[in-house]
């Protein structure tokens, strides 16, 4: 009759075991959120502070502003996500899916591309602050 008492509890082991690693998840796709829009308003800032040696419009503000529009859909995504994975952990249906690492390791992979672009088009040009003659 031991045996019996044994397996319920198990069974509730692993589903709190379950739960648990689908909050760490959102947690971290949260930090991951919270750091893109982090970095946003960091490049929009560093687009601000500079001293104008002649009146250009910059295009810095666009890059931070999709950092955190990027960081923004992460938040909302993988809420969704995370009370999807809940539902199917405990309907024992969980099947993982490779959609949404390949959405956001593309978003990711085209911001850094972005960064990249705006680091090397204000070396170029002839009023940069970013690397000094």
């Amino acid at each position: 009759m031991q045996v019996d008492d044994e397996k319920p509890k198990q069974q509730n082991l692993s589903l709190a075991i379950d739960r648990s690693a689908n909050e760490r998840t959102f947690l971290a796709w949260m930090r991951a959120a919270i750091a893109l829009m982090g970095f946003g308003v960091v490049i929009i800032r560093l687009r601000v502070v500079q001293i104008p040696v002649q009146h250009r419009h910059g295009t810095g503000w666009k890059l931070g502003l999709v950092f955190s529009l990027v960081g923004l859909a992460t938040v909302l995504i993988s809420t969704g996500k995370y009370f999807i994975v809940r539902r199917q952990i405990d309907d024992r249906t969980y099947e993982p899916s490779d959609g949404l690492i390949f959405l956001f390791s593309s978003a990711v992979g085209l911001l850094g591309i972005g960064v990249i672009y705006f680091i090397f088009a204000a070396a170029v040009s002839p009023s940069s602050f970013v690397i000094p003659d």
